[in-house]
C-alpha cells in the first residue's frame, strides 16, 4: 500500500518562492573576458607570423592554439551568450572561433591548393562580416569598436596583399593584427579587473546611451 504524504501549501509556496528568488540572484557568468583571450592570444601569433616576425615553420604552434583556445574557447562563449540574449556576443565569438577553426583546417589540409585570389576573396568577406559589426558596436564601449575597426582593416589589408602579391601588404596586415591583439587584451583584461574589483580600473570608454522615452512609457504601460 503506498504512504500518502500531506503537505501544508503554505510551505509549498513559501518553498517555491525561495526557489524563485534563489534562482534570480543566481549571477550568470560574463563570458566576454574568455572570447576575447581566446581571439587576442591566438590573433597575435598569427600576427607575427604575418609581420615578419618569425617563419611558417612557427605554424605548428598556431594551429594548435587556433583549435584550442581560439576556436573552441570563442565557440563555447558564444554559446554562453545565447542565454544571455547577447545576439551581438552570440554572433561574434561563434564566427571568429568558426574563423579559426577553418582557418587550422585549411592550412593543414588545403593549403598550396587554393589560388591566392581565391584566398584573397575570402579575407575580403570576413572584413565585410567584420565591418558591419564594427558599426553595431557604435554604441558600445569605445575599446570594443577600436577592436573592431582595426580588425576590419586587418583583414582588408591581408585580402589586398594576398591579390597583388606584395609582401610589404602582407607585414602590414601582421602588424595590424597585433594592434588588434593589444586591444582585444585589453579589453578582454578590464572584463576580468573591472568586475573582481567592482568598479572601473580599466576605463572602456563607456558610451551614453540616449534613452527612447517614448519606449520607456509603453513598457510601463504594457507592465501596468
Amino acid at each position: 500500500m503506498r504512504d500518502v504524504y500531506i503537505t501544508d501549501g503554505r510551505a509549498i509556496d513559501a518553498y517555491l518562492c525561495l526557489r524563485k528568488e534563489f534562482i534570480m540572484n543566481i549571477k550568470a557568468p560574463n563570458p566576454a573576458a574568455l572570447g576575447l583571450a581566446g581571439f587576442a592570444l591566438t590573433t597575435w601569433l598569427l600576427s607575427m607570423i604575418n609581420a615578419g616576425w618569425f617563419s611558417g615553420n612557427s605554424m605548428g604552434m598556431v594551429l594548435a592554439v587556433a583549435f584550442a583556445y581560439g576556436g573552441t574557447a570563442q565557440v563555447l562563449a558564444g554559446l554562453m551568450e545565447i542565454p544571455r540574449g547577447n545576439t551581438f556576443g552570440a554572433t561574434a565569438f561563434v564566427s571568429y572561433g568558426a574563423f579559426w577553426w577553418s582557418l587550422a583546417l585549411f592550412v593543414l589540409f588545403l593549403h598550396g591548393t587554393v589560388p591566392a585570389a581565391f584566398i584573397g576573396w575570402c579575407l575580403f568577406l570576413w572584413g565585410v562580416f567584420t565591418l558591419y559589426m564594427w558599426v553595431a558596436t557604435w554604441r558600445a564601449p569605445r575599446a570594443l569598436q577600436l577592436v573592431f575597426l582595426s580588425l576590419w582593416i586587418t583583414f582588408f589589408v591581408l585580402a589586398a596583399s594576398e591579390w597583388t602579391g606584395f609582401e610589404w601588404l602582407h607585414h602590414a596586415g601582421g602588424y595590424l593584427g597585433l594592434v588588434t591583439a593589444l586591444l582585444a587584451f585589453y579589453l578582454s583584461a578590464a572584463e576580468i579587473i573591472n568586475e573582481t574589483h567592482g568598479h572601473t580600473v580599466l576605463p572602456v570608454g563607456t558610451v551614453v546611451q540616449e534613452v527612447d522615452v517614448t519606449l520607456t512609457v509603453a513598457e510601463r504601460l504594457r507592465g501596468a
